[in-house]
């Protein structure tokens, strides 16, 4: 598929927004990439995950481990194509942690995956966790890269965005007055 029939998708889902928007790194954005818009269809869904699966060039994976919320889907859908184990992490009093009797072997060969890259925080906190128990972190696979962000291990993502970020204080949205939302998994879409 091409970045154009990717970005269709993204689009015809609802998936891909334009506006004023509070990113849950504390950025803002006029760009808003809501992927649950996307993963709510199972068939759209398995299409993205095994196109991004071939952009993966570590193919022995054992096991596919995406953050909660937004890589929970994307991990099952990934370990289906490598034929792997999956597994999710949450975040609890702000660390990320393996719960759930989750317990990822010594040794496994671990693909972290996300849904949106933005900073690559939380994919760097996932892999982090996942060295600390012995296991081998193979990449990080996203759906979409939105900042063109380098990460300390092998990367590969779906659709690539060359989507601008700002502070408060360098925000041209802000200093033209548009309404900022706050959307995504942590909070309901407010208008602040």
């Amino acid at each position: 598929m091409t970045q154009e029939q990717i970005l269709q998708i993204f689009k015809e889902t609802g998936a891909f927004l334009e506006g004023h928007f509070l990113l849950t790194s504390g950025l803002h954005s006029g760009h808003y990439i809501q992927c649950a818009r996307v993963l709510e269809d199972p068939r759209k869904t398995e299409v993205l995950s095994v196109e991004l699966a071939r952009e993966i060039p570590e193919k022995n994976v054992d096991w596919v481990v995406g953050p909660a919320l937004g890589g929970i889907l994307l991990a099952y859908e990934l370990s289906r194509a490598f034929k792997a184990k999956n597994a999710f992490t949450e975040r609890v009093d702000g660390a990320m942690l393996l719960r759930r009797n989750f317990s990822i072997p010594p040794g496994s060969r671990v693909l972290v995956c996300e849904d949106v890259l933005t900073t690559g925080g939380s994919a760097v906190e996932v892999a982090k966790l996942i060295e600390s128990l012995g296991a081998k972190v193979v990449g990080i696979a996203a759906l979409v890269n939105r900042s063109g962000v380098v990460l300390p291990y092998p990367t590969a993502s779906l659709l690539k965005l060359s989507i601008s970020n700002y502070t408060i204080e360098t925000c041209p949205l802000c200093k033209e007055g548009k309404p900022i939302t706050k959307p995504g998994s942590r909070s309901s879409s407010v208008k602040l």
